[in-house]
């Protein structure tokens, strides 16, 4: 049976908060059903860049890449104070990644204002032979760093 964790955070800009979700088992097993973002000013004109990794990073930026393995997800939330400019606000959330260690989230944001974010776990149990393969993959994804 599975259950949904949710977890939220205000992240300044150029910073990257580590998710605590190793066990000494892997034998629980997550996946990423929804992302959102949210600005902590409504008055500041934005550019935001939210990505979740599976992998430490080093920097966050504003690329978005969906051709890495270490992708999870990304969402980008845009606002403008003018009329004319509209919000082109995306999330996407690569829904068929199982892991089982820790997740790490970047934001990027060309205005230097903090963002809140909000995620949506799967949490179930992950048999012997899932348990060896999403920690094989997060071996093979630190290794291709």
């Amino acid at each position: 049976m599975s259950k949904i964790k949710s977890f939220r955070g205000k992240m300044a800009d150029n910073t990257i908060d580590v998710i605590k979700l190793a066990s000494i088992t892997g034998s629980t097993g997550y996946k990423i059903t929804k992302l959102r973002l949210m600005p902590s000013n409504l008055n500041a004109n934005q550019e935001a860049c939210v990505k979740i990794y599976k992998i430490p990073q080093t920097s966050a930026t504003m690329e978005i890449d969906f051709s890495d393995n270490t992708l999870l997800a990304a969402a980008r939330y845009t606002e403008a104070s003018a009329a004319d400019t509209y919000s082109e606000d995306m999330h996407v959330v690569f829904d068929n990644e199982v892991f089982n260690q820790d997740i790490y989230v970047t934001h990027k944001n060309n205005a230097n204002v903090p963002i809140n974010y909000y995620f949506e776990l799967e949490q179930f149990d992950l048999a012997l032979d899932e348990q060896t393969v999403a920690t094989l993959k997060d071996i093979r994804n630190i290794g291709a760093e």
